[in-house]
């Protein structure tokens, strides 16, 4: 699974990059749900010894997969002003002021704007009121921002799609894979079982929460029929139109192969064009297990009872009601 992308993006103001996170706070806040993210996780059963053997001081390393666990809300916060995500960013008045705002959101939101932008074994840490905060870097798709650098375009739209791919309606927890190029055009490293185990499409994400253009999802597989269900509804859904409801701000737009193009190989998308711009995107995949199938024996928290056979009226998971 390997894809290149020569194509790299410009290089924006200081002026802009001195409010990068605070845009996109007031654009899209990510609140956790249910865990932490990727760090603190033990390896997924099945997965081999492969993945035991990332475990690391500094956490799980899983290259592209990733614990989804945020969920959109509409809370905003304005403020956070530094130029990169090196230690010297951190440190600034600004920071300090926006994070002061709300500590619990902006400890959540840093663990995972540092875990998609900082390269695996690097952290970043910030003490506040007395307490450490230590954030894992872990996919390093932005190794200039990561640097200290004012974050260049490509870095802008890699970071937002990297975080609209985390999103979860309901705040669960769901092992996917990612897929893609960094924002210096490198494919992001896979494991020899990865597709095998993660045999699902899902969806594309792109967008660029930084300059307010949005972010997008597009989906991958196909809609969902009306006998399945999944925690990972801002992709993938039973109609169009509880698509577009799930997970707002994250905008729906249809089929990913109507507004992208993917690699050589046909395994990613390495381009998307929404309104005219094009954005870098990601492209994720997930295991059969977490689509949820009506009469598979397991009433899941997406399903309900009822006297039917779909999701939402599924007498043999569920049971009647009343």
């Amino acid at each position: 699974m390997e894809a290149t992308q020569a194509e790299y993006g410009k290089q924006t103001s200081r002026k802009p990059a001195s409010r990068l996170l605070g845009a996109l706070y007031a654009t899209a806040v990510l609140v956790l749900g249910a865990g932490c993210g990727p760090t603190e996780e033990s390896s997924p059963s099945g997965l081999g010894t492969t993945a035991q053997e990332m475990v690391t001081l500094n956490g799980l390393a899983f290259n592209g997969l990733a614990f989804n666990g945020l969920a959109f809300n509409g809370l905003a916060f304005n403020g956070l002003a530094f130029n990169g995500l090196a230690f010297n960013g951190l440190s600034s008045e600004a920071f300090s002021a926006w994070f002061d705002t709300n500590p619990a959101m902006a400890d959540m939101l840093m663990k995972y704007t540092v875990a998609c932008a900082v390269p695996s074994g690097q952290v970043r840490t910030y003490t506040y009121k007395g307490t450490d905060y230590t954030w894992q870097g872990w996919l390093g798709l932005a190794p200039g921002w990561a640097s200290g650098a004012a974050a260049t375009e490509a870095e802008q739209q890699v970071i937002s799609a990297c975080l609209a791919a985390h999103g979860n309606k309901y705040g669960k927890r769901v092992l996917i894979s990612i897929l893609g190029n960094d924002a210096q055009g490198q494919p992001i490293p896979t494991f020899s079982w990865e597709q095998d185990s993660f045999p699902e499409r899902e969806a594309c994400f792109f967008g660029n929460l930084f300059t307010g253009e949005g972010v997008y999802v597009g989906n991958d597989r196909g809609r969902l029929n009306e006998r399945e269900s999944t925690a990972r509804a801002c992709a993938l859904s039973t109609s169009v139109e509880d698509a577009r409801e799930a997970c707002l701000p994250l905008v729906y737009v249809g089929s990913c192969q109507g507004s992208c193009t993917k690699d050589p190989t046909n395994t990613w998308y390495v381009s998307c064009k929404y309104n005219g711009i094009t954005y870098r995107p990601l492209t994720t995949r997930m295991r059969s297990e977490d689509i949820y199938r009506c009469g598979d024996g397991v009433c899941q928290f997406t399903e309900s009872c009822g006297t039917g056979r779909t999701y939402d009226s599924c007498r043999q998971d569920c049971g009647l009601c009343g």
